[in-house]
């Protein structure tokens, strides 16, 4: 790398800033928009790499992506900064309106893009 990584993708920037973060082994660890630059293709990669970087761990994600926090252990959601909900994926599709119409329009996001993940 020279340059101060000029010549990477802003994907590649965070691929690395979150295997530093892995690296340096943290009790907890916090994510905010990690893989909102990556490529579809490499997203699912990335979330089965930071499961296990994550075990034992305490992990804070912040994501607009609904895919991205879909295994976690509790989402809260949160909108115009208001916590309105806390509880599992299948829990707030059963009990939160808005989840389940923000879960609905990201999956006709994800079957409108090639590779099918957003």
């Amino acid at each position: 790398l020279k340059d101060n990584g000029s010549a990477l993708s802003q994907g590649q920037r965070q691929l690395i800033s979150i295997a530093r973060a892995a690296v340096a082994d943290p009790p907890v660890m916090i994510l905010d928009e990690a893989t909102s630059s990556s490529d579809p293709e490499n997203e699912a990669s990335i979330q089965e790499a930071l499961s296990a970087a994550a075990r034992g761990k305490t992990l804070l994600v912040i994501a607009h992506r609904l895919i991205t926090v879909r295994h976690a252990n509790q989402i809260a959601y949160i909108e115009d900064g208001h916590l309105k909900q806390m509880g599992t994926h299948e829990e707030l599709m059963q009990t939160c309106e808005e989840y389940r119409r923000m879960w609905a329009l990201s999956e006709e996001d994800r079957e409108s893009v090639p590779g099918g993940v957003l």
